[in-house]
């Protein structure tokens, strides 16, 4: 496979894996405190990190590292 195809292929994912969480959470399927809520949001961040990095963007690449180290859902805001 050719490597820039694996990382359209990788950012793809996890461009995918981000809303898949945000609508499972919206449509009541998990609750946003639970372990599958945070790995889709993780995996997909940590995705997009890295293809953002290899590609040498950093405003993508801040933006998905502060949703790899936020903790805990902003519930109020």
């Amino acid at each position: 496979m050719d490597t820039m195809l694996a990382r359209q292929a990788a950012s793809f994912v996890g461009a995918l894996l981000i809303p898949v969480a945000y609508f499972g959470h919206q449509l009541k399927w998990m609750d946003a405190h639970t372990t599958e809520y945070t790995s889709l949001n993780a995996a997909g961040s940590a995705l997009l990190s890295r293809s953002a990095l290899l590609c040498w963007k950093y405003l993508d690449s801040h933006h998905s590292s502060y949703a790899l180290v936020r903790v805990r859902p902003i519930d109020n805001l």
